[in-house]
């Protein structure tokens, strides 16, 4: 895969028509967006498009949304996952339903007027976000009756149910999104840009610094684009014993037309499939 060119894997079995019996699953970082279609008649994958190092987000998705014949279709269910600088976890017995707009206070990004409510109810907290306008009223119009999910749902959906602390890191091409969860608890959450290996590094060594992460007992799963023994993996470990790939619906999903790419690169899109 080429990290600067975007591509678009299609099951040549793909009838459009079918489009009712699927799920749209769209997922936009801070520099990357990618969909993938699942008929779930099937449970087969049928569609991947990905699109990495964008410099203009709300703009290349509001042309990609607008020209990509496969985006028109009318679908069971569509699921975004989207990034934003506006978002915070509320603890449960904190959050008050009757007054939202309180929590708006919270936020530092001018950003549209709706807010968004997700509950996280096997974490104990639920999410709050703003999107910047240009990109609510560009899915509002484009993808209607969408459900919206922070960018970390389908990360947090991904951990196994364990009481072991799990650091959970989502690469795209020039970043990352790191989540630490402990059991049903989530202790940490940040997205960072990133160049190279060495800022990788320093990133990481800021959250374990930071946290104060256990090592020993810490485990690592990974997930987007990153690879056994290149630059990021061997940084971290350095530092974790316990890393592995994440591709916790391998086996639930028939990803044919992936089986030239490795396993994990969409992981966290597709695990869109399970927020709920």
């Amino acid at each position: 895969m080429s990290h600067k060119n975007s591509i678009l894997l299609v099951d040549p079995e793909f009838d459009p028509s079918t489009a009712p019996d699927c799920n749209l699953l769209l997922k936009i970082t801070a520099d990357s967006f990618s969909y993938a279609i699942i008929d779930k008649t099937t449970n087969q994958l049928k569609a991947v498009y990905d699109q990495q190092e964008s410099k203009n987000i709300p703009q290349d998705l509001a042309t990609k949304l607008k020209n990509d014949s496969y985006l028109n279709l009318a679908f069971k269910d569509i699921k975004v996952a989207v990034y934003s600088e506006n978002a915070i976890a509320i603890p449960t017995e904190l959050f008050d339903a009757k007054n939202l707009d309180q929590y708006a206070k919270f936020f530092t990004e001018e950003q549209s007027d709706n807010l968004y409510v997700r509950p996280f109810a096997n974490y104990g907290f639920t999410s709050i976000f703003t999107l910047q306008r240009f990109m609510d009223e560009t899915l509002a119009d484009a993808l209607l009756s969408c459900k919206l999910f922070d960018q970390v749902a389908p990360m947090l959906a991904m951990v196994p149910d364990s009481a072991q602390k799990t650091l959970v890191l989502d690469f795209t091409a020039a970043s990352f999104t790191a989540v630490l969860t402990e059991g049903d608890q989530m202790i940490f959450r940040n997205c960072y840009e990133i160049e190279n290996a060495e800022e990788f590094n320093y990133y990481l060594l800021l959250i374990i610094n930071q946290i104060k992460i256990d090592l020993k007992d810490t485990a690592v799963l990974l997930s987007g684009i990153v690879h056994e023994n290149d630059a990021y993996y061997q940084c971290l470990e350095k530092y974790f014993q316990k890393i592995d790939f994440n591709t916790p619906l391998s086996d639930q999903v028939d990803h044919k037309i992936l089986e030239d790419m490795p396993a994990h690169y969409y992981s966290s899109l597709l695990a869109l499939d399970i927020c709920e």
